[in-house]
């Protein structure tokens, strides 16, 4: 059978590569041989040979039995970012955000099920929470991820309701497309979303969509807070305005509203 010119260009080894590095996650810094291959759907001999080769590029390293991604991985993502001038954009507006409302402040986009934060604004003091550059969370327990589902173009939101499993993670949590729906319909018509302790107990979190230049989605900003820091009606009356209006400027830079 004589193969499609995309079949024959493709390179499945680069397509193993790269499925070990992302198999490695903040819940899965740390993996074996079995896990790696169990986790990427590679026989255990193939899983091993990328590993080496991996290892010997100097992207992971071993220890004992177990494997652990290096520093060289990050070099991966820079490129993107370091051309990315979204994050550049943003940063002003979030630092300044972060300055009225005394919580961190993130901008996250979309990849599958998760969003993907490409920038973080911490605040100055102690916090249980830690997240950073390339960190994933579930889009459906999050602002941030009902937020950019709510504006995903109806072929790409079906897909997503497909091959995603809307997993709780809290008693709070989203559960079903049943529910997600209505949330999603929600935080499109009103151009924010929150959510109340569904990633985490005693953490409440809202986010506000950030557009491109074609008026398309491209990011959302977010914030969190823990219970005992913001009530509902607080999250509703000081952050939704104040990461709202930082949101809009940062898509008034990006171009949106002449582009589109």
């Amino acid at each position: 059978m004589v193969k499609d010119p995309e079949q024959r260009d493709f390179i499945q080894s680069l397509e193993r590569g790269l499925a070990v590095i992302l198999a490695f996650s903040d819940h899965h810094p740390r993996l074996s041989l079995a896990q790696v291959a169990e986790l990427t759907g590679l026989s255990r001999a193939t899983a091993r040979r990328v590993l080496i080769t991996l290892q010997r590029l100097g992207y992971v390293r071993s220890e004992g039995r177990l494997f652990a991604l290096t520093p060289r991985v990050l070099g991966l993502g820079y490129a993107y970012l370091s051309s990315l001038n979204l994050t550049q954009i943003a940063q002003p507006h979030m630092e300044r955000v972060v300055a009225a409302l005394h919580e961190a402040c993130s901008l996250a986009t979309l990849e599958g099920p998760d969003i993907v934060y490409v920038s973080r604004v911490p605040t100055h003091r102690v916090s249980s929470i830690t997240l950073a550059t390339g960190t994933r969370l579930p889009a459906h327990a999050t602002a941030m991820g009902h937020v950019l589902l709510a504006h995903l173009p109806e072929p790409e939101l079906e897909r997503y309701f497909a091959e995603t499993e809307l997993a709780p993670l809290t008693g709070r949590t989203v559960r079903g497309r049943g529910e997600l729906e209505p949330r999603l319909a929600a935080a499109r018509e009103r151009d924010w979303a929150t959510v109340d302790q569904e990633l985490e107990e005693g953490l409440r979190s809202v986010a506000a969509p950030v557009r491109g230049a074609d008026g398309r989605v491209i990011a959302a900003l977010g914030m969190s807070a823990t219970v005992a820091a913001a009530s509902p009606e607080e999250i509703r009356d000081r952050f939704v305005p104040a990461l709202a209006e930082a949101a809009r400027q940062i898509s008034h830079e990006l171009g949106a509203g002449f582009g589109a």
